[in-house]
């Protein structure tokens, strides 16, 4: 066994890529194997309790167990997943494959960013940020390899299932730190987390973020096409527009975000999202307008979970997997409930009606950092007492 902490970061940002891979390939090939929407929803829901249980194993497991073991054990479930995805037609057998899929991303997503807070002393924002912009360059590159390529959404999983596989070889043989795990069990952990409002409120705010994020990608097309006359390739220019100001935010916000700047940064952020997108759904904007709008608005939202990420990390240094794990079950629940929200306001009222939701939620962001800023700087205080780096 050999640490190498390049290396390991490395194979954590290809890790991350591949976990967009695995989130966007049910929309990116649904078409393509002739996926009714009805069956398209439960994949993803499939897929959403194989990352919920997961990620909050694997968050837990990671502070007792070597976390590249972990990772090793979950690239080998994905490879096999992805190897295995509509390999063959019954639609039973590809639903507990996503389930596997699901289990895959989940172990990554619970265990990637603990274990770069292991391997990082310093510029931990970063090294977080440059992690999740492998999310979307994951997300970005599926999509444009099936849909503007055309290319065989089969042979792409073939592809991924091999360079995941090599990615379990090498977590298998290697390395890394604990953190600083103490004698506490599991329950123990569990029963201390349970008391702690922060962390709660560290689990609102990821909802929150992510359904932002993920509401966006999920309705800008439309938006686009049915309220501002876009046609089939202007729509999605402006998804990737959006995209690249969100992969672009992670790389220049986690360049900036020094620890003393983080909550400020995350503040400041939401109150920009509320901003931006209120301009741009409910103000009337040139086309040029609308695109510079959408990559600021991607740029706002880019780094509300990494940095949230980041601030457990440090306030839960001894325990970061446990309580990351239980943070992360914001990328589900802000996937599942903000889309659910969008939809019963746009089917009992109107489409347009339903685009206040993302202000809305902005400025709830803003208002729950308000009111717990001074709780979260007294944990960060004490976090800088017990040396946290």
């Amino acid at each position: 066994m050999v640490r190498n902490t390049p290396l390991l970061t490395a194979s954590s940002y290809a890790s991350m890529f591949f976990l967009g891979v695995g989130t966007a390939i049910i929309g990116a090939a649904s078409g393509n194997i002739g996926l009714s929407p009805h069956q398209t929803g439960l994949l993803v829901s499939a897929q959403n309790v194989g990352f919920i249980l997961a990620v909050l194993i694997a968050g837990a497991l990671a502070d007792s167990a070597q976390k590249p073991r972990l990772l090793a054990a979950g690239s080998f479930i994905l490879s096999v997943s992805f190897f295995l995805y509509y390999l063959w037609r019954p639609y039973g057998l590809n639903l507990l494959i996503m389930f596997f899929i699901g289990a895959g991303i989940g172990t990554y997503e619970g265990v990637a960013d603990a274990m770069l807070l292991d391997l990082h002393e310093k510029r931990q924002a970063l090294f977080i940020s440059i992690n999740h912009f492998f999310v979307t360059f994951g997300c970005l590159a599926i999509t444009l390899y099936l849909l503007f390529l055309q290319m065989d959404w089969r042979r792409s999983l073939i592809q991924s299932a091999a360079v995941v596989l090599v990615l379990a070889v090498i977590y298998a043989f290697s390395r890394a730190g604990n953190g600083r795990p103490g004698s506490a069990t599991l329950r123990d952990r569990l029963a201390f987390l349970k008391t702690q409002a922060v962390l709660a409120l560290f689990l609102a705010l990821a909802t929150i973020g992510v359904g932002i994020e993920l509401g966006l990608t999920a309705l800008l097309t439309g938006f686009l096409m049915s309220l501002r006359g876009y046609n089939q390739v202007g729509s999605k220019l402006g998804l990737i527009l959006l995209l690249c100001g969100v992969a672009a935010g992670r790389m220049i916000l986690g360049l900036i975000s020094a620890r003393g700047r983080i909550l400020g940064l995350i503040v400041a952020l939401y109150a920009a999202a509320a901003v931006f997108s209120s301009i741009l759904f409910f103000a009337d904007l040139s086309v040029l307008l609308t695109g510079i709008v959408l990559f600021i608005l991607g740029m706002t939202v880019s780094s509300l979970l990494p940095l949230l990420i980041t601030l457990t990390g440090i306030i839960y240094r001894d325990m970061s997997g446990t309580a990351l794990g239980i943070v992360k079950l914001g990328v589900p629940l802000g996937g599942i409930l903000i889309p659910f929200v969008l939809s019963l306001i746009a089917r009992y009222s109107s489409f347009r009606l339903s685009l206040i939701v993302f202000p809305a939620l902005a400025l709830t962001g803003c208002l729950l950092l308000a009111a717990g800023r001074k709780l979260i700087g007294s944990r960060l205080q004490e976090a800088s007492r017990r040396g946290s780096p």
